[in-house]
């Protein structure tokens, strides 16, 4: 299926990501493309510069001898990771982003199965790689972002800068004139997932561009936004990154996710890419700051005032609202586009009675990653949206509801996993990727996720639960900041009776009681809650975490962690 029922926005075309660099050079060269701050001191880096430095950074790796190569990069949030990302985008070779949070083990393996030569890598991770060189069997080069003489493998990156700089201004064109098919692979990136091994996803230089072009096709970028997912993850490069550089915006850096309310106050961006766990991290936060000074009521009374208004053409949610977003955001965030999960719909609405976009997709790695979002006239937020332009899907055997496996195909698809040929023909079958994922369409066409299929629970009585559904009622109560509901296993063949949850509680509130008269109290209320579902999706047992659960680097928890007792 596809939705066409909107005018697309109009979006400046290109056939490389070489050409889109050269555009932005050459049209806004100029124009502060990129800040980033060290302690107070900010550093603008106009367009112009950015484009000078990933030529040095190509030419000096063409002299290597590495142009070509499989180049890993792992590090914090930071501009040089941006430069040598987009020099491998436009180079022969092929950039191979890694978390930065695996285990060191699992850093190797993964960056030995890429066939990766050379890695990129900040001050922290040298350290690192020093210490478990044997590790790392493929790796020739370590050049490191904060070293400045080179020792040996281990190799400074402003050195590195500074001799293509001198190549190039000898005559040293070699990078300039790479060229490369549309269909070379350009991206080799490891799915962190919150299940089984890491697979590498290959997308070729057709796949990033495409959701590059068609993403913007449908999804509006403003003038500054503040950069806070890791870079590894293909969410923040492609659609993040590539998409601001496109757009011509300034895109400011967060360096951690301690570090976003102050600089949310420090750069007051217009536009974020968020996670939902992100999300309703601020909502629940903005809802206690609310609570905490005594105006709620006040709040929500001008609410219903406001959206009164709004029925009769007047919004005045800017001005209404501007002290919380003042005090939340930086006072001029308009748009928070959200990605990885469906969001809850009472966090979108509430978004949105505030006058901020809330603007929730879908996306998975395979497909480069976006598939659809909600566009401000068509918001949904019971949905992920409307489809990109090039690209249908299709809902495979669906039940009574219409819910079957999500199905996608078009120039966003992966051209498969790296070294697995069983495992992609698995997957992408007569061209349709098998996103693992549950949906539906509504009947204006727009998809709907309704679970992770890994995380379907089969009840004994033949019934199909999704947990997403019953773990977003339960987030809608204030004190629960993370649960995972499921029904374990209760026999030898796998058969699950009744569904459990476990939550992690907000460790500042003081509940009056613990242990088992605590986990009581949290029963108690999530019954209340999803009172409105039927019975077979009441959770019958709840265990109260002491830590949080383990995540990936996305923020997703990863469910085959958890102890499902």
């Amino acid at each position: 299926m596809s939705t066409k029922n909107y005018d697309y926005y109009k979006v400046q075309p290109f056939s490389t990501i070489r050409e889109m660099i050269t555009l932005a050079v050459t049209e806004s060269g100029e124009k502060v493309g990129f800040k980033y701050r060290d302690k107070e001191n900010v550093t603008e880096i106009t367009y112009s510069q950015f484009g000078n430095h990933t030529t040095y950074v190509g030419t000096a790796l063409k002299a290597m001898g590495v142009g070509a190569d499989h180049i890993a990069i792992t590090s914090e949030n930071r501009y040089e990771y941006i430069v040598a990302y987009l020099t491998l985008l436009m180079s022969e070779g092929v950039c191979v982003p890694i978390d930065k949070e695996l285990p060191v083990k699992d850093m190797a393996n993964v960056v030995n199965d890429s066939d990766a030569t050379t890695m990129f890598c900040s001050e922290k991770y040298e350290k690192l790689f020093r210490e478990n060189r044997e590790l790392f069997t493929n790796l020739k080069y370590f050049i490191c972002f904060d070293r400045d003489e080179d020792d040996g493998e281990f190799l400074s990156y402003s050195k590195l800068l500074e001799k293509g700089k001198e190549l190039y201004e000898n005559g040293d064109t070699s990078y300039e004139d790479v060229t490369y098919d549309d269909n070379d692979m350009k991206m080799l990136i490891y799915t962190s997932g919150t299940t089984g091994n890491a697979k590498g996803v290959m997308l070729s230089a057709h796949n990033v561009r495409s959701s590059v072009y068609y993403g913007m096709h449908v999804a509006h970028v403003f003038t500054c936004g503040l950069s806070v997912l890791p870079y590894n993850h293909c969410y923040e490069a492609i659609v993040g990154l590539l998409v601001a550089i496109h757009s011509r915006a300034t895109l400011c850096m967060n360096s951690s996710l301690m570090q976003i309310p102050k600089n949310l106050q420090f750069y007051k961006p217009d536009y974020i890419y968020l996670v939902p766990a992100i999300v309703e991290v601020f909502y629940k936060r903005i809802q206690a700051e609310l609570k905490k000074t005594g105006k709620d009521k006040l709040v929500n009374t001008m609410i219903k005032i406001s959206n009164g208004l709004r029925k009769v053409g007047i919004d005045v949610r800017r001005k209404l609202f501007k002290a919380v977003n003042e005090s939340a955001f930086g006072g001029n965030l308009i748009e928070i586009v959200c990605g990885g999960a469906p969001i809850r719909p009472e966090v979108g609405k509430f978004f949105d009675d505030i006058g901020i976009m809330l603007l929730g997709g879908y996306g998975i790695t395979e497909c480069s990653p976006l598939v659809s979002v909600n566009r401000p006239k068509t918001n949904d937020f019971a949905t992920v949206g409307a489809l990109l332009p090039c690209c249908e899907v299709k809902i495979d055997e669906p039940n009574e509801e219409g819910i079957g496996e999500i199905l996608v195909k078009g120039d966003i698809v992966m051209m498969g996993y790296y070294k697995q040929p069983e495992l992609t023909a698995e997957a992408i079958v007569d061209g349709w990727f098998k996103t693992g994922d549950y949906g539906k369409f509504n009947d204006k066409g727009l998809l709907m996720i309704t679970g992770r299929k890994k995380n379907l629970i089969i009840l004994g009585n033949g019934k199909n639960i999704y947990p997403e559904e019953i773990e977003n009622y339960i987030l809608s109560i204030p004190y629960i900041k993370e649960v995972v509901v499921y029904a374990p296993k209760t026999d030898e063949i796998g058969s699950q009776e009744e569904i459990h949850a476990q939550v992690f509680l907000d460790d500042t509130v003081d509940y009056g009681v613990t242990g088992d008269e605590l986990a009581e109290k949290v029963k108690k209320d999530i019954r209340e809650i999803c009172k409105e579902l039927p019975a077979y999706k009441l959770v019958e047992k709840v265990i109260v975490r002491d830590t949080e659960f383990e995540k990936t680097t996305a923020n997703k928890i990863k469910r085959a962690k958890v102890d499902m007792i």
